[in-house]
């Protein structure tokens, strides 16, 4: 498996925030080290287990063919998410739902993994897109139409609702009631944001420009609270003992997309590629290894529909 994670990547990490991420990623505490060998076999395995698009199939498709032509999958993504995409700096590979899905993706295509990963923010997403400097976002994308006015979604490939993440021994905020009159801290352009304004509009909302930043405030006493999809919550939950999730999931479901230039026939191509994998059970292998074994979570949620973005 080839994947490449290019250190020049379009938004650049502090040294501190690689720090926490690779000790993380290694600590004798984390229960995804426990046979880490046969975890990183059992992933292998499964991404080695998705489908390959036949010749004509790719073909037909000019997005695809273009990649196949490059020999590469270009994805914009991100290597810091716990469960998602996590980068191993001995290796230089990702690992998580969201790289496993860039992965298959690129072996539907390519015959082989071969994933180019440029790191990108809230911010980036949609010019990367319109720029083509990529051939895909697939970073917990959410699917909203403000984004679709700019640029194309597949899927969706996963759903979610907001959570609220607060200090370990934070016994003051348990519900979403109680984040009025908190700081509470979101990403900046994420749906976090109208979120907070529709269902807590008496916080203080600390808009800061991705996860790490948002994590940090709450840590260090800057913020109160942290809102935003709960599966990426679980993130920090996993790789750090002094924060936790509180009350019950809210708000409207979230959905997660495959992000393409407006202009491509990538949509269709991609939603045969997701149809595919989910009847094949390499979806419900995935989610299980990345997301449910790591989160303690025995049952496999149902995939959303890809084609059923709500928009």
């Amino acid at each position: 498996m080839r994947t490449s994670a290019r250190r020049r990547g379009l938004a650049a990490l502090t040294a501190a925030a690689l720090t926490t991420l690779a000790l993380a990623a290694c600590s004798p505490e984390d229960p995804a080290d426990e046979g880490g060998g046969d975890d990183e076999d059992a992933y292998t395995s499964i991404v080695s287990s998705g489908p390959v698009a036949n010749d004509a199939v790719v073909e037909a498709n000019e997005w695809a063919s273009a990649v196949r032509e490059a020999g590469v999958l270009t994805v914009g993504g991100t290597e810091t998410s716990e469960l998602f995409s996590l980068l191993d700096p001995t290796t230089g590979e990702t690992r998580g739902f969201d790289a496993g899905i860039q992965q298959m993706l690129s072996q539907y295509i390519l015959g082989e993994v071969n994933v180019d990963l440029q790191q990108v923010t809230t911010d980036t997403r949609e010019q990367v897109l319109e720029s083509n400097t990529v051939d895909t976002v697939i970073a917990t994308y959410s699917i909203t139409p403000e984004r679709a006015e700019r640029i194309a979604f597949a899927g969706p490939y996963y759903s979610s609702q907001a959570g609220i993440l607060v200090a370990a021994d934070n016994t003051d905020i348990t519900s979403l009631d109680d984040l009025a009159g908190k700081k509470v801290a979101t990403q900046a352009s994420s749906t976090g944001v109208s979120l907070l304004e529709e269902e807590a509009p008496e916080a203080e909302i600390v808009a800061l420009p991705d996860h790490a930043q948002c994590l940090a405030a709450v840590q260090q006493g800057n913020a109160d609270a942290y809102v935003i999809d709960q599966t990426l919550l679980m993130n920090a939950v996993v790789a750090n003992d002094d924060v936790q999730i509180v009350g019950e999931p809210f708000g409207p479901e979230d959905k997660y997309g495959i992000g393409v230039n407006k202009d491509s026939d990538a949509v269709d191509f991609i939603n045969t590629f997701l149809t595919e994998i989910e009847d094949g059970g390499q979806w419900a292998d995935l989610w299980q290894l990345t997301i449910g074994d790591r989160a303690d979570i025995a049952e496999v949620p149902t995939p959303p529909t890809p084609g059923d973005t709500g928009l």
